[in-house]
């Protein structure tokens, strides 16, 4: 399986792009926005394709062609304004979704918020609405298509070291998960057909990953 990480270079994206390396029966595309982010993929062996989110849908459709997965964990970040949120987080899903479909590519993996309900974004402080609100249309645009998708919701992000023990059901209050967990169990869902059609949370637990995700089917 040929798998194009949206996002690569950031900090899910290239811990993704380094397990899919290190996996039987995986392969990774990294799609880049700048030249200068190839090196750090070029020494992993992996295929490059430098592509602007904030372009239209055929880049990205042309940086899909070949492959059988696409995982998106791009993401605007949090120093950007509110129009860099809506650029990102929801056209750019937006736009990838409807490159999968120009590029035939049924398997979608999105990386989304904690909580994207209407009841959070209410809930969520004035600087973070915007967030919850783009990831909450690209959830639902995502889940309105045809596609195999797999939407999947982190909790609070850290760079910690993995743990490889997660929990998948529902949570009342958001707890933290490390990065490197998260790109592991996009590589679990990648590798278990179970996880399409589901949504679910991810955060630090004590069941082993593919554990886990054997256990949502």
């Amino acid at each position: 399986m040929k798998v194009l990480v949206v996002g690569a270079n950031g900090q899910i994206g290239k811990h993704l792009v380094s397990f899919i390396k290190e996996s039987e029966g995986l392969e990774a595309r990294a799609m880049i926005r700048k030249e200068e982010q190839a090196p750090f993929f070029e020494k992993l062996g992996a295929e490059t394709a430098i592509v602007d989110l904030e372009d239209d849908v055929e880049p990205i459709a042309k940086a899909a062609e070949g492959v059988d997965a696409i995982v998106f964990t791009a993401g605007s970040g949090p120093h950007t304004g509110k129009d860099k949120t809506i650029l990102i987080d929801l056209d750019g899903a937006v736009k990838t979704i409807e490159a999968a479909k120009v590029a035939g590519v049924k398997r979608f993996i999105m990386i989304s918020s904690f909580d994207t309900s209407r009841e959070a974004i209410q809930a969520a402080p004035s600087s973070f609405a915007p967030y919850v609100a783009a990831k909450h249309y690209a959830d639902e645009w995502l889940k309105g298509t045809d596609l195999d998708y797999t939407i999947i919701h982190p909790g609070a992000l850290t760079n910690d070291e993995g743990t490889g023990q997660i929990k998948t059901h529902q949570e009342s209050e958001i707890r933290e998960v490390p990065r490197e967990d998260v790109a592991k169990v996009i590589v679990a869902s990648l590798e278990n057909d179970a996880t399409i059609g589901k949504a679910f949370q991810v955060v630090t637990g004590d069941v082993p990953i593919n554990e886990a995700v054997n256990m949502l089917s």
